[in-house]
């Protein structure tokens, strides 16, 4: 994923992606929203989202369901989400969110310091991620195109005994002689 991944944030009410969009363009990053559960799967299928900030309570599809969906999908299960949610934290719903693999389980409003700091970790440690997953895939092909399989090198044994080494033309009783 280049680094031009978007941030999609995703909620119902447009006062609160407006807050959102104010809170994190400080960042720098391309930013994106939605306002449903559906028309946020449909921008994460098109690709090129590197974090995503849902609201828990939607109409229609919920957050959580839209987790759920993400997760079962190869080019989605990987993406880091940040939920969201204007009530006082649950700890069915936490539980619920951390099993799906939930980076983090916020509360509205938000403080905006806080959330451009966990957004700016969440989404550059996923971009490390992509472009390391992307170097093991060409050092990969690099191997293929070679078409024969690295060279392996000899297990080491630790407990083997090797005698000292010896200079050149020196003689075992020269040897012992200079020692004492």
């Amino acid at each position: 994923m280049p680094p031009t991944a978007r941030i999609l944030l995703v909620d119902d009410h447009e006062d609160t992606l407006y807050a959102l969009e104010s809170a994190l363009a400080p960042l720098g990053h391309l930013l994106g929203r939605a306002t449903s559960g559906d028309e946020a799967l449909k921008q994460l299928l098109r690709g090129n989202v590197g974090l995503l900030l849902l609201d828990v309570h939607m109409p229609g599809m919920g957050g959580l369901d839209v987790v759920r969906h993400m997760r079962r999908l190869e080019q989605t299960r990987h993406v880091p989400v940040v939920l969201l949610t204007g009530f006082a934290r649950d700890r069915r719903l936490g539980a619920a969110a951390y099993r799906l693999g939930v980076a983090d389980l916020v509360t509205t409003p938000v403080d905006p310091w806080a959330l451009r700091t966990k957004v700016r970790h969440l989404y550059d440690a996923h971009q490390r991620r992509l472009a390391l997953e992307a170097e093991i895939r060409a050092l990969r092909a690099r191997l293929d195109d070679r078409g024969t399989p690295p060279a392996r090198p000899a297990p080491s044994r630790p407990h083997a005994h090797v005698p000292p080494a010896q200079p050149p033309g020196a003689h075992t009783a020269e040897l012992e002689e200079d020692r004492t």
